[in-house]
């Protein structure tokens, strides 16, 4: 019994150099293909988070408007009430936990367009540079 378990010890092999590098090999060609297309999944995700924070942010001016029609402007931060400050209404109260709370959002009551202007999303958008105005059409064709 004792000669049967010696041989079948001995009969027992490991992987060989050769395997062992060619398995290596496989793994690192897999990587090397994954991973770039992971870093674009990650940025595509990141871009249509910004693209729907604006149009959330839109359809928050547009039910601040409907309470409201006397403003045809919002910023995040502006003060309630205060018709004085360069005309702007609030729209703090309708949104919350925006990233980047730095934008405006203008009505144009002849075109009743609703646009938004110095928001992270009109650097994803094509054919726009930083900071420029863009209306809920444009963002909506982004999503799609």
């Amino acid at each position: 019994m004792l000669k049967n378990m010696k041989k079948k010890l001995k009969s027992q092999r490991g992987f060989t150099l050769v395997e062992l590098l060619a398995v290596i090999v496989i793994i690192g060609i897999i990587a090397a293909i994954a991973v770039p297309s992971i870093g674009n999944v990650i940025q595509k995700s990141k871009d249509n988070a910004k693209v729907v924070e604006a149009l959330s942010i839109i359809n928050a001016a547009k039910l601040a408007h409907a309470e409201d029609d006397s403003f045809n402007q919002w910023k995040h931060d502006a003060e309630e009430g205060a018709e004085g400050a360069a005309g702007y209404a609030g729209l703090g109260k309708y949104v919350s936990k925006v990233k980047d709370d730095d934008y405006t959002v203008t009505f144009n009551p002849v075109t009743n367009v609703y646009s938004i202007s110095n928001h992270d999303a009109s650097e994803v958008l094509p054919n726009t540079s930083a900071n420029a105005s863009v209306t809920e059409d444009q963002l909506a064709e982004f999503t799609e």
